[in-house]
């Protein structure tokens, strides 16, 4: 097979205006920001799996374009082999169009089209997400419980990556003190509730999405309904009480569970997939079956924190969230991460699932709710 010719954006150019087919094979969301003028768009993928749809005659002068002209190449390579004789790409591809000064048009899009691709550009350049796991994002529905330290960055981040749904529980007022770390919330929001102040931000950043701002205490009278129709619960609270509680709430409706945690200058994460790992992944009470004395497990408000430290657990939930969503990587299931700020230290610790749990061990039946205050107050 002879080598493929590799025009510059200027001899494309001058073939086009003699005749050439000009086809550029990106993906539809990287045609979007412009397209060689006189280009016509067909993927690379779509072109292969059915040439002669689009290019009839074997003999006709086509010249490929792309970004920056590997695709276009291959794509040739590939078209030569099935028998078609006239074929060029153009070397640096758009890129070297666009530094030509040469004209680009705008695609035809739809208002909702550009802004989906505009948006989310770098996503969909990822193979791993892609068109198709940006709409699965879209599709998602994710409980962020606690609009403060760990809830605020988590949500503002799953907002921006294009989570569609998303439902933020809490019963609390932004406070001055918040400032420093809760970063969803400003000055102006102070004496707000705060399930209403991250829906303003959220929506100010990413207008399309479903913000559902339920401001409740959440207790086992109403945990069920905020977990309805819910594909994971990212774990932004401060107290044991409510951790248990969601714990078995995740547990009994089969939802995974995004837990973080700050204390002064240290954080952890995991996620707690017990409910559809049933003895093969850890709940919650694997790693604590019994809460340590209020004395022992400081918050925030009695203990302090370092403003950035929730903002790193807070993004390191949301990384856990975006993958379970996306079925790609390997979730923090069975490992603990933990991180100590003042080191600038990551650890990670292997987590068994408890054979002797009184909630996910296996043929367990779902116990019911209990008086979580009651069981994290001692005897």
């Amino acid at each position: 097979m002879r080598p493929i010719p590799e025009l510059t954006p200027a001899q494309a150019r001058e073939r086009v205006a003699r005749g050439a087919l000009l086809i550029d094979v990106r993906e539809a969301h990287e045609r979007a920001a412009g397209m060689a003028e006189g280009a016509l768009g067909i993927a690379k993928g779509e072109l292969l799996a059915s040439p002669s749809t689009h290019l009839p005659a074997i003999d006709r002068e086509v010249v490929l374009i792309c970004q920056s002209g590997r695709r276009s190449l291959d794509a040739a390579g590939a078209l030569a082999d099935l028998g078609y004789t006239q074929l060029a790409s153009v070397g640096g591809g758009t890129t070297a169009w666009r530094a030509d000064g040469l004209p680009l048009v705008q695609p035809l899009q739809t208002d909702a089209e550009r802004d989906f691709n505009e948006r989310y550009a770098r996503h969909l350049l990822l193979p791993q997400v892609g068109v198709a796991g940006q709409q699965t994002l879209l599709k998602s529905r994710v409980l962020v419980l606690g609009a403060g330290g760990l809830g605020a960055p988590a949500a503002f981040y799953l907002a921006a990556a294009g989570v569609g749904h998303l439902r933020i529980a809490d019963d609390d007022v932004v406070e001055r003190s918040n400032l420093h770390r809760q970063i969803l919330h400003t000055d102006a929001s102070v004496g707000m509730p705060k399930v209403l102040s991250a829906r303003d931000r959220l929506l100010a950043l990413n207008p399309h999405l479903d913000v559902d701002a339920v401001q409740v205490r959440v207790s086992a009278d109403n945990v069920d309904a905020l977990l309805d129709g819910v594909d994971v619960v990212l774990d932004g609270s401060d107290n044991f009480p409510l951790r248990y509680l969601l714990n078995d709430a995740c547990l009994h409706h089969r939802i995974p569970l995004v837990y973080g945690a700050v204390e002064r200058f240290t954080g952890q994460v995991s996620v707690f997939d017990a409910g559809r790992q049933r003895g093969q992944a850890p709940c919650y009470r694997c790693l604590f079956p019994e809460p340590p004395p209020p004395e022992f497990a400081p918050n925030c408000s009695e203990a302090g924190v370092l403003g950035v430290l929730p903002g790193m657990v807070g993004l390191l939930q949301a990384t856990e969230v975006l993958k379970l969503l996306l079925g790609m990587g390997e979730p923090l299931v069975g490992r603990l991460l933990s991180f100590d700020a003042l080191g600038m230290r990551f650890r990670e610790t292997r987590l068994r699932p408890d054979p002797a749990c009184p909630l996910c061990a296996p043929g367990k039946a779902f116990p019911g709710y209990i008086d979580y205050a009651a069981f994290c107050s001692g005897p």
